[in-house]
């Protein structure tokens, strides 16, 4: 329960970073988590949507789409099949090895720099403003434009939040202080009438699961397709082994590092 309320806000932020519906980030915790439970080999390690493949997918899709909303959802979609064909062909040639000639150096600077993308999208919320811009210093100089158009109550609600989420975990540790959190926000709104209030809330995500089939369009239809999957199947994949091995190591049981590009290869990072 812990987890999944965790999970859940997350997945949609993370959808909204890739610039797809809600609804689409929580497909991908409950797909991705049954994939990685009947084929990974870790036992601790929680699969789903990260923000670095979410931010490569709208930096790059975007692109690809050229405005069509539609055209976009088939891109990602074809770029989550890709991705596990790719996983499928990596784990036939056993080309997890590989995976060690990528300096850490490099994955540290990508996350740092995926961190601070990641915090100037999602600061105009935080003060309930409308944003803005293209690339990191645009959000930037839009965000101190906005400054004064803070919604002090908003604002409120988002430091709440987050100092109860701080000092929880420090006077608390071990409890599940994320779903307290959650909760607590559910009831606030309702009983406070928070949105009435102007502050923002996801509103209602369609019900029921998701359809299944083959992508609308196919590796021909889009340029640049498997190279954004590479690069989305090398983040998966170094993530997930690097958060696997330090749980393997500290509950003392064998990594199969191959055996997890069977694993990711049902995680529907891009989709």
């Amino acid at each position: 329960m812990t987890l999944a309320a965790y999970a859940i806000p997350v997945s949609l932020a993370y959808a909204g970073l890739a610039g797809l519906p809600p609804q689409v980030g929580v497909y991908g915790y409950l797909l991705g988590g049954l994939g990685y439970a009947l084929l990974g080999s870790s036992r601790q390690l929680a699969i789903g949507p990260t923000s670095a493949i979410s931010l490569m997918i709208a930096g790059t899709v975007g692109a690809m789409a050229d405005g069509d909303a539609q055209r976009y959802a088939q891109i990602a979609s074809l770029t989550g099949f890709t991705v596990a064909a790719l996983c499928l062909i990596a784990w036939v040639l056993q080309l997890s090895e590989l995976v060690k000639l990528i300096s850490d150096s490099i994955l540290v600077g990508f996350k740092a720099g995926a961190g601070l993308t990641i915090a100037m999208t999602q600061l105009p919320s935080l003060i309930g403003t409308a944003g803005g811009g293209h690339n990191f210093f645009e959000r930037v100089v839009l965000f101190a434009g906005q400054l004064g158009q803070t919604h002090y109550l908003v604002l409120a609600v988002g430091v709440i939040a987050i100092m109860l989420l701080i000092f929880g975990e420090r006077w608390l540790p071990g409890k599940p202080i994320a779903l307290g959190v959650v909760a607590l926000a559910i009831i606030a709104a309702s009983v406070l009438g928070l949105p009435a209030l102007g502050v923002p809330t996801t509103g209602e995500i369609p019900a029921g699961l998701p359809s299944l089939g083959a992508p609308a369009l196919r590796l021909r239809d889009v340029e640049g397709i498997v190279p954004l999957a590479a690069g989305c199947l090398l983040l998966a994949y170094i993530e997930s082994v690097s958060a696997a091995r330090t749980f393997a190591a500290k509950y003392g049981y064998a990594l199969d590092p191959r055996q997890e590009l069977l694993g990711i290869g049902r995680r529907p990072n891009a989709r």
